[in-house]
């Protein structure tokens, strides 16, 4: 199962390597290419709550399959299609078929594995997530250089259809769970959640102002959260089967664990912009050399994540993820310290590397406590809300970083603009006196994700300390 996961996550970040290539293949302009991700992205993250809960009702295997051929089918599709709207359409239809699959894959931990052993499984979740978000740029450069925008996407078809084979003869077949659906907050939650991600990505691209007429980005996201209020409140008074049951919320450690993890996804896809732009506009790199820049932190993350799922086994959480958010704080701090035209290149390395090994303290960590007091009832359920929480962690560090970028230049490079005319240029096409103050701009922005680090931090110091330290029992 995690082959399809890894395929899902790396589609996420894949992307925004090709875009360029997309946009001139298909003859068409930024703000159509930019739908290609956002397409996907919403509808991967809309449907989480209601596929998890999926997977409760019909079983985590059948779901988990019709999704893999939805995203593979699709992949196919976009990789086939020679107009931007009908590959922003075969986007949205992938980006459903991954949130089939997202849920099911920490479902199936968490209803096979006993809560005393579950971080060693859930170090290969998290060792996935981690690396898969940070092959990403790497991959998606390889290819657009070497075959073409269209393979990212046709890569998908060999690896979907092994992944498929895998799943079906090794993936057991769980006992489903009887649940009247909740139609309503299937209504609910579907518009809350459109309306909340929607209004959080356009919003730079509008500056978080008016988009047409009366309709207005602080309008969608207000009337989202006043949407979600209303599910919220109809999953309390729901007396019989509500889509998210809200007593999942009474273990501290499934809340604290859902706010850390939307930091960390927030800072995992905040940082990567500023630091590819940066790498590629003063450094001069290329797509795939500034993508392997991230090797060492997937690399890192790939070789710590067993010791680190068997030390969650046994050490409280709290202590395991302040390694990991401290860590990776320090690592972004230390790369917004260095970042300047003539960084030499084994500083980078090494941040990257020690932010590797924060991450590594984090994935695996937040999973296995997240879903450890689970009723297996309910596992879809608290994985649809695990997955979703991440999903628009990321939607926020990518308005966030957005909007950094935007402000830090728009103080740093007038600056430099009115300094004087140079000549040449630092990487790229980039004049040469506006390569320090670039930097600037970037490293200021980098801050962002690493005060988000921080943030949890603080978050995970309400961990309560877990019962599976002690003795060890079966699940119940």
């Amino acid at each position: 199962m995690v082959i399809g996961f890894f395929m899902i996550l790396v589609d996420s970040t894949i992307v925004s390597v090709a875009t360029p290539a997309i946009r001139d293949d298909l003859a068409t302009d930024y703000n159509s290419v930019i739908w290609v991700t956002s397409a996907y992205l919403l509808a991967y993250a809309v449907p989480l709550l209601i596929t998890g809960r999926l997977g409760d009702r019909f079983g985590p295997k059948r779901v988990y399959l019709t999704g893999l051929v939805v995203f593979t089918a699709s992949s196919l599709w976009c990789g086939l299609t020679d107009s931007v709207e009908s590959l922003i359409l075969a986007r949205v239809v992938q980006g459903f078929g991954a949130s089939m699959m997202t849920p099911q894959t920490m479902a199936v931990i968490t209803r096979t594995f006993p809560a005393h052993s579950r971080g060693r499984a859930m170090a290969l979740w998290g060792a996935t997530a981690g690396v898969a978000t940070l092959v990403g740029p790497v991959l998606g450069g390889v290819l657009v250089d070497n075959a073409g925008w269209e393979w990212i996407f046709i890569i998908n078809v060999p690896v979907g259809l092994v992944g498929f084979v895998l799943a079906w003869r090794l993936v057991p077949r769980l006992e489903t769970h009887t649940h009247r659906f909740d139609w309503l907050g299937v209504a609910l939650s579907a518009v809350a959640m459109f309306l909340i991600v929607f209004g959080i990505q356009e919003g730079e691209r509008y500056d978080w102002g008016t988009i047409s007429g009366w309709l207005s980005v602080p309008l969608l996201i207000a009337t989202g959260l006043v949407v979600l209020a209303v599910f919220v409140t109809w999953q309390a008074r729901n007396r019989s089967e509500p889509l998210v049951p809200l007593s999942l919320f009474r273990d501290r450690n499934f809340s604290v664990s859902n706010v850390a993890i939307s930091t960390v996804s927030f800072s995992v896809t905040a940082m990567a912009f500023p630091f590819m732009l940066w790498t590629q506009t003063v450094l001069g790199y290329d797509a795939t050399q500034a993508g392997l820049l991230f090797v060492p932190m997937a690399l890192v993350t790939a070789a710590m994540a067993p010791m680190v799922g068997k030390m969650s086994d046994r050490l409280p959480p709290r202590r395991l993820a302040s390694v990991g958010f401290g860590t990776s704080a320090i690592a972004l701090l230390g790369t917004a310290w260095v970042i300047a035209p003539d960084t030499p290149l084994w500083q980078l390395l090494a941040l990257n590397a020690l932010l590797g090994f924060g991450n590594a303290f984090l994935w695996a960590p937040l999973a296995s406590t997240a879903t450890r007091n689970l009723p297996l009832s309910s596992a879809g359920a608290g994985s649809g809300v695990y997955n979703t929480t991440r999903q628009v962690g990321a939607v926020l560090g990518s308005a966030a970083i957005a909007a950094a970028i935007a402000g830090r230049l728009a103080v740093h490079v007038p600056q430099a603009t009115d300094a004087g005319q140079g000549s040449g240029a630092a990487g790229g096409s980039l004049p040469s006196q506006l390569a320090g103050p670039f930097s600037d701009a970037m490293s200021e922005a980098i801050i962002v994700p690493a005060l988000a680090f921080v943030v949890g931090l603080v978050v995970v110091q309400f961990f309560a300390a877990p019962s599976h330290a002690a003795p060890r029992h079966a699940e119940r």
